[in-house]
């Protein structure tokens, strides 16, 4: 974060927004209206704040007008709440930057066809912001990113298309989305903010937008720093995620159960935190952050093989799941060709409506290619969205006894809580449970592999 001394009408201008930030009488910016950006915005308005939420997608701004809701744990009825008393207003038009004093920007940084980071989320909304850029403006990214980003990035592109000076002219922050869909005891209203900003200036009024919101902010010494703050916390999760996977194929191999292994490993009490082996790594985070960091490392000449082998480790696994599939199913008499297969779970989590980067698409796709007839049943996605490599056109089947005792074998991708698992596990003929979903039931288990 730059120490130099700050024009007086900069501090003047930095005076001015806190005054407003600390009265309730900024008006704050919200661009990406998705699993990010709503809640977020949801929760500025809960503070009593004015919102304008941009998105480029219509249909959203159509379906919020409308007071519906396309996020499973944002009802119906707090989106009426959000437009109905004006202080929630979502657009797709972004010159309407120009009324309000904040942006926190929460886009897609998703990684290329060759797992390099693509920033072009972050690009187009820097160039659409850009024109109506003004004095005062505070700017905060929040998409997940490599360090550097928001300085060498989308820096440059706001200050080319505004004609105005990042620390002359406006404020740019960094603060990092923190999201745990599913989990009851944490959302956006209590996790803790991580802040860096460009400049003292910066960081203050970052800091001060924050903590309208939050309980706990905290303020590091540099935007570099926040966004890399972000890819520690993810690589090491995927890094430990990798682990257990590894050890589990290794167990499998062993005829020992990796659960009963973590189960009696986590009642140490110092030293050991239990992560948990899956069918391969979903949602916009767990599988692309620690990629931004390893193409970082590239560009100083370093290589990051711990990190790249989790990868590895992690990205193996829906093929793996499908080899469970095929075995059981061979233990059966019976080949993957023209075998019916029901998929139980789509999200990438449990609990959760967001498909995105499941390996469920992954081991749906090898399946289908392996001449299996795929189904699927999943209570908070009723059908296959559009992905950007995928593209299945499928719906969620009815949980019922004669769906289940009709397919060859029974995939567990999501444990989902509202399943009823006693009754998957009392009617599938085999079931292939990467998850251990069904690891507490009481019906017979000879079926069942995981």
């Amino acid at each position: 974060m730059s120490t130099s001394s700050a024009p007086a009408d900069y501090s003047q201008l930095s005076q001015q927004l806190l005054q407003k930030l600390q009265a309730k009488q900024a008006i704050l910016g919200v661009v990406g209206l998705g699993y990010v950006g709503l809640p977020l915005a949801n929760l500025f308005h809960q503070k009593g704040f004015r919102v304008v939420g941009f998105d480029i997608d219509q249909r959203k701004v159509d379906a919020l007008m409308a007071g519906k809701s396309y996020i499973g744990h944002i009802p119906n009825s707090r989106v009426g709440e959000l437009v109905a008393d004006g202080r929630f207003t979502p657009t797709v038009d972004f010159s309407k930057m120009r009324e309000i004093d904040t942006v926190s920007i929460c886009v897609p940084t998703p990684l290329s066809a060759y797992r390099d980071p693509d920033l072009s989320y972050i690009e187009s909304t820097g160039r659409a912001l850009a024109p109506h850029v003004r004095r005062g403006h505070l700017i905060v990214l929040e998409s997940t990113t490599y360090p550097g980003t928001t300085q060498e990035v989308l820096r440059p592109i706001l200050e080319a298309g505004s004609g105005l000076k990042a620390g002359v002219d406006f404020f740019l922050g960094y603060s990092p989305e923190r999201e745990d869909p599913g989990n009851p005891n944490f959302s956006t209203s209590n996790i803790p903010k991580v802040v860096g900003g460009l400049d003292p200036e910066s960081q203050a009024v970052s800091v001060a937008l924050y903590s309208q919101a939050v309980p706990k902010v905290v303020g590091v010494s540099s935007m570099e720093v926040a966004e890399a703050c972000k890819i520690l916390e993810n690589t090491y999760r995927a890094v430990n995620i990798a682990l257990v996977n590894e050890l589990k194929v290794v167990f499998d191999r062993m005829q020992l159960s990796i659960w009963e292994v973590i189960d009696a490993a986590k009642t140490k009490p110092f030293g050991f935190q239990a992560f948990y082996p899956g069918p391969g790594l979903g949602g916009h985070c767990i599988p692309i952050d620690p990629f931004y960091l390893t193409w970082l490392a590239k560009r100083y000449g370093l290589n990051t093989r711990f990190i790249e082998l989790a990868g590895e480790v992690n990205t193996h696994m829906p093929r793996y799941v499908v080899e469970q599939v095929t075995e059981g199913l061979n233990q059966h008499r019976k080949s993957v060709r023209g075998s019916k297969i029901g998929i139980i779970g789509i999200a990438y989590k449990k609990d959760v409506d967001d498909p995105r980067e499941s390996p469920a698409f992954e081991i749906i796709e090898e399946l289908l290619h392996l001449g299996a007839e795929i189904s699927y049943h999943d209570p908070h996605v009723p059908t296959l969205p559009r992905m950007r490599k995928y593209d299945l056109r499928l719906s969620s089947e009815p949980l019922t006894d004669n769906w289940l005792s009709g397919l060859d074998c029974t995939l567990i991708v999501t444990d989902h809580s509202a399943v009823d698992w006693n009754l998957v596990a009392r009617n599938s003929r085999l079931v292939v449970d990467p998850r251990n979903a069904c690891g507490k039931i009481s019906s017979p288990r000879d079926h069942i592999i995981n």
